[in-house]
């Protein structure tokens, strides 16, 4: 769908009757659409609120982000209906003090979900450390909204000042240690990058971060219609990188807009590859010649950039 309303008629669309239905607070103009759908099931809909942190007795959440909070909020509520609807609610322990039971709390401090707010040291720079104390190291989230590319921003901000509050055992051996932001984005030519990279750049100033490089690529995935008229993967020489030039102009004039980046000149500050294993190629290779900078780079715009990324990286 192009809007709200379209959107949240498609995600109506799993609303069954005699079905209990559970969603989130939506915007208005959603949330309409979907109580409409619902009427004419005769469905209630229950609107369920963020789940409280204290009900986690101080577990962390799995899945990073305040909004997953509302989606654990929406998870327990699920849980509890499933749970009431087969006859096991007796199998859970209800504790009396507002916190949830042992089982909901174990569940949501290690749910994970690959290529959402996923932190991934590259373990092929350094082999000696496995946390953020890399360095170099690939924080991967699929925003591909507005909404989400700002969700993902202040994701990255948060978790980068984190690390260096609490620098590793790697650092701590490192001294004088600086980190070095790098942004290595795609996105599909039905997003609009006049949007999501602004939103991007905006989030992290206000966050106090700046990106020191920007590199732009294509997807390294490879999707193509069946039939007589299928055509195989375009070879080297047939490379089209139009798309992530233009993407380059967009942040470069953004960059120019505010005054270059991290106090500097746009010149110098992106660079389009022909392929992501090159990229991943320069990167690793600017990590280990400058072993006193380690270097922070978040991956969006994508989900199909996030995956080609993780299959790279592990591989």
């Amino acid at each position: 769908g192009n809007s709200l309303v379209e959107i949240a008629g498609e995600k109506a669309g799993i609303l069954k009757k005699g079905v209990p239905a559970y969603t989130v607070p939506q915007p208005e103009v959603a949330m309409s659409v979907l109580k409409q759908r619902a009427s004419e099931l005769g469905v209630s809909i229950r609107i369920v609120p963020p789940l409280d942190p204290r009900q986690l007795e101080d577990q962390p959440l799995g899945l990073h982000g305040e909004h997953q909070y509302m989606n654990a909020g929406l998870a327990v509520a699920l849980a509890n209906t499933w749970l009431e609807r087969q006859g096991h609610l007796d199998r859970i322990h209800v504790k009396d003090h507002g916190t949830l039971p042992d089982q909901f709390i174990k569940g949501l401090s290690i749910a994970c979900l690959q290529g959402r707010a996923q932190i991934v040291p590259d373990l092929q720079v350094s082999s000696e450390c496995k946390d953020t104390s890399c360095p170099l190291v690939f924080y991967l989230d699929g925003a591909h909204s507005p909404e989400s590319m700002e969700i993902c921003a202040k994701w990255f901000s948060h978790v980068t000042k984190k690390d260096a509050a609490q620098p590793g055992p790697l650092e701590q051996r490192r001294s004088g240690i600086n980190s070095k932001k790098i942004l290595l984005f795609n996105c599909m030519s039905v997003r609009d990058p006049q949007i999501l990279l602004p939103r991007l750049l905006d989030t992290c100033a206000q966050k106090g971060l700046c990106f020191d490089q920007a590199l732009f690529v294509p997807n390294q995935s490879q999707y193509n219609k069946l039939g007589s008229h299928a055509s195989p993967p375009p070879g080297r020489e047939q490379i089209d990188l139009s798309w992530q030039l233009s993407l380059q102009t967009v942040w470069e004039d953004l960059l120019r807009g505010k005054k270059g980046l991290n106090g500097t000149s746009s010149s110098g500050a992106s660079l389009v590859f022909e392929s992501l294993p090159s990229a991943i190629k320069w990167l690793r290779e600017t990590s280990q010649q400058n072993q006193s900078t380690s270097c922070q780079v978040l991956v969006t715009g994508s989900l199909h950039l996030v995956g080609d990324v993780l299959r790279l990286i592990k591989t």
